[in-house]
């Protein structure tokens, strides 16, 4: 049994209202989300600079914990804060291009890994070529399971526009991944 295994069957609510004030159940929170912040980081600023994004998104969340009131689902606040934490850490770096964040090998099968990284690797040079606001709504749908009205929570626009942007971007992807030769 580990220590984040007493706080497992709190909601994000009662455990934001903890964390505020027992750092135990801030790990159990970061544990919780890390993994969800690092998949967005490393879509929207390459594999390599993600650790330092969810390292900023949670000194964040520490400072900015009492503040919540809840108005909105921690996991929508979180995505926001992970999302401007991704565009300061863009801006810091314009100078040097995405695709020189070498995707790190999976030890098992150096093949498969291979044809994984490059895969991924296309995916995210795919992924820059969009707009900031189709990248931003398809990367909160496809790698952070968010549904259309959590995106427009998110992002603070109206439904409507998140479908569309979403639609656009998914078809301005499949055009680009087609034409880099990457087949379903």
């Amino acid at each position: 049994m580990t220590l984040n295994d007493d706080y497992a069957p709190l909601g994000d609510a009662d455990l934001v209202r903890l964390a505020v004030r027992d750092d135990q159940a801030f790990e159990a929170l970061v544990t919780r989300h890390a993994a969800a912040v690092h998949r967005l980081a490393a879509v929207n600023v390459g594999s390599g600079a993600a650790d330092d994004v969810v390292q900023d998104v949670f000194i964040a969340v520490h400072r900015g914990l009492g503040g919540f009131r809840g108005d909105a689902q921690f996991g929508t606040w979180l995505h926001r804060i992970t999302l401007n934490a991704c565009y300061r850490a863009l801006k810091a770096r314009q100078d040097i291009p995405f695709d020189d964040t070498p995707e790190p090998a999976a030890p098992h099968d150096p093949a498969h890994a291979g044809e994984q990284a490059d895969l991924r690797g296309r995916l995210a040079q795919a992924l820059q070529t969009l707009p900031r606001e189709q990248r931003e709504a398809v990367s909160l749908r496809e790698l952070s399971g968010l549904d259309y009205a959590e995106i427009a929570e998110v992002t603070g626009v109206e439904l409507g526009t998140v479908k569309s942007r979403i639609n656009r971007g998914r078809a301005a992807l499949r055009e680009w991944l087609s034409r880099a030769g990457v087949r379903p």
